[in-house]
């Protein structure tokens, strides 16, 4: 299990979870930066993630889509913000035309997540990965959380666990 520390803070709207994994950092990005890879593990393994859009520069979109077990498809997309190879990747929640979502919705077919920074840090060949999460309002936290956001994070990084170890 790589989940060793989840902080949630309402005050600051936040959400960040810490995980280590045995593979240097290189081998961490390269799990972000390729969308092959990325489709590995991003979001929990009973929605497996498909990305059609995939650019990771700075104004770049990334287009997913996660199928249920029911068929059901659930759109995401990603407005690039900052990029800083194999360290830092920050991005924010966007609409189907790739536009920053500034007000994320907060239905079950939607986000209520505005932003995203992913950091990166390598010791002695283990990487921390941080993933901090930005909420629109204190309502779309909760709701963030009641729809399994820690458990589905932690299944989607057992997922990367996985992969690493392949």
């Amino acid at each position: 299990m790589p989940v060793t520390d989840v902080q949630k803070d309402f005050d600051a709207l936040t959400i960040k979870l810490v995980a280590q994994f045995d593979a240097p950092v290189d081998r961490i990005w390269e799990a972000w930066s390729d969308p092959r890879q990325l489709e590995r593990w991003w979001g929990p393994p009973s929605h497996p993630a498909t990305f059609t859009e995939h650019d990771l520069t700075p104004g770049g979109l990334v287009a997913y889509y996660m199928t249920g077990p029911d068929g059901q498809k659930i759109h995401g997309w990603w407005r690039i913000e900052e990029v800083e190879p194999p360290h830092l990747l920050r991005f924010r929640d966007a609409d189907a035309e790739g536009q920053a979502n500034e007000e994320a919705p907060t239905t079950t077919a939607g986000s209520a997540i505005l932003t995203m920074a992913i950091t990166l840090a390598e010791a002695d060949g283990r990487t921390t990965m941080a993933i901090e999460s930005h909420c629109a309002s204190r309502e779309g936290m909760e709701e963030v959380l009641e729809m399994g956001y820690e458990q589905g994070s932690r299944e989607a990084l057992d997922q990367l666990d996985a992969l690493l170890a392949s």
